[in-house]
């Protein structure tokens, strides 16, 4: 069985507010094949996250022209929960409208600093004139429609995805993982989410039609050669935490995240095994999936 993908890019974004390296912080780990098929492996850990998008373009063009499709794997959440579209009365397919909100109204400076408090604030005041569902944030950006701690309800809102509350069922690395409606605080992804969206929706537009984002674009389904004609980068929501593995020495953990979740995708390809996972999970309704590929998404692999 032939080979899906001749590379795969995992990346762990941050929303850190200044140039940061390390620990919570931008890492892009690419894994692809030498002339002899061997797998090998590096890793970046740009500063800001404009480096980083700047970086990621020249990894893909680079590895595009070396004639590999890829496999771009993103560790933060690539749509919110449900209802979220329909409360801000946007137009549209959610994703997608979700998406085009939050082009317009994010900023996010060359040095890192941006407006994802603000910009969740004004998401609470326009879905509920009130300080939920987003919640969380330094004492310093407290207001009226955002506060630093978390509401007594949230209403009618879900507070996980189902791709996270399936997640949190399946793996007991999961059980730990955050809502997206909590903007700070360890171990939190609404902030990545919330700024990584943008920069995500303008990468796919630059790659043009050959990029597809799943399940959006493409709806659930095992993938083979003929499924992936005409498509050179799949993008896709991963979460590293599922995937077993040990750190090197002196690797910090999101270094260790995407590295070890670069190599077992590429080792699952190489067995013929990773068309299976994007079929529509098991147990979801109809319903439910139609929610996944219509405004949540879904985390590859749960």
């Amino acid at each position: 069985m032939s080979r899906l993908f001749g590379a795969y890019v995992i990346v762990d974004y941050s929303a850190a507010e200044g140039r940061k390296t390390g620990e919570s912080s931008v890492w892009i780990g690419v894994m692809k094949r030498d002339v002899r098929f061997r797998l090998s492996y590096e890793s970046h850990n740009p500063a800001t996250r404009a480096e980083a998008m700047a970086l990621l373009k020249t990894i893909l063009a680079d590895l595009h022209k070396r004639g590999d499709r890829i496999f771009l794997g993103l560790d933060f959440a690539l749509g919110f929960p449900r209802g979220t579209a329909a409360r801000l009365q946007l137009k549209g397919a959610p994703w997608a409208a979700l998406w085009a909100f939050l082009a317009k109204n994010i900023v996010d400076k060359t040095d890192n600093k941006n407006n994802r408090f603000q910009v969740a604030a004004k998401m609470n005041r326009l879905m509920t004139d009130a300080a939920w569902p987003f919640w969380g944030c330094p004492k310093s950006d407290a207001q009226k429609w955002l506060s630093t701690l978390k509401p007594e309800s949230l209403g009618d809102f879900p507070e996980f995805r189902l791709t996270e509350e399936a997640a949190r069922k399946a793996h007991r690395k999961a059980q730990a993982a955050k809502s997206l409606w909590q903007m700070h605080g360890a171990g939190v992804v609404a902030g990545q989410t919330m700024l990584g969206i943008p920069a995500i929706k303008a990468l796919a537009e630059a790659l043009g039609d050959n990029a597809k984002i799943w399940p959006f674009q493409t709806g659930f389904g095992a993938l083979d050669e003929a499924a992936l004609e005409g498509v050179s980068t799949l993008i896709a929501e991963v979460y590293p935490a599922v995937f077993e593995g040990e750190a090197e020495p002196g690797e910090v953990k999101d270094a260790t995240g995407v590295r070890i979740a670069a190599r077992a995708l590429a080792e699952a390809d190489d067995k013929g095994q990773l068309g299976a996972p994007f079929a529509a999970p098991g147990g979801l309704s109809e319903a439910e999936a139609h929610i996944a590929t219509e405004e949540e998404g879904w985390i590859l692999g749960v």
